[in-house]
């Protein structure tokens, strides 16, 4: 028996008394992306900033993100609207 094959096991030999850990994925939610296909209402002074620190914002309607495109090209959020609505009559 040479050093380099001390009891270590084949490819034919199962593993016997060995310690094995299981790798484990924590499970991902999948986002329909809904939320990226409309423009959310959020306070102009955090969009401001936001574009100078890069920190995320959030939306009436819960989303929280980095604003980088133009909202004016996306149809409102319709949760945001009615939020906003419901503001507006108090």
């Amino acid at each position: 028996m040479g050093i380099f094959d001390r009891g270590l096991p084949t490819l034919d030999s199962p593993l016997t008394g060995a310690d094995t850990d299981t790798l484990t994925r924590p499970v991902e939610q999948e986002d329909d992306g809904g939320h990226d296909r409309f423009a959310h209402y959020i306070k102009k002074e955090k969009i401001v900033e936001s574009a100078v620190t890069g920190k995320s914002v959030r939306a009436l309607c819960g989303k929280k993100w980095v604003p980088s495109r133009d909202p004016q090209k996306y149809p409102i959020c319709p949760i945001c609207k009615e939020i906003f609505e419901s503001l507006k009559e108090s």
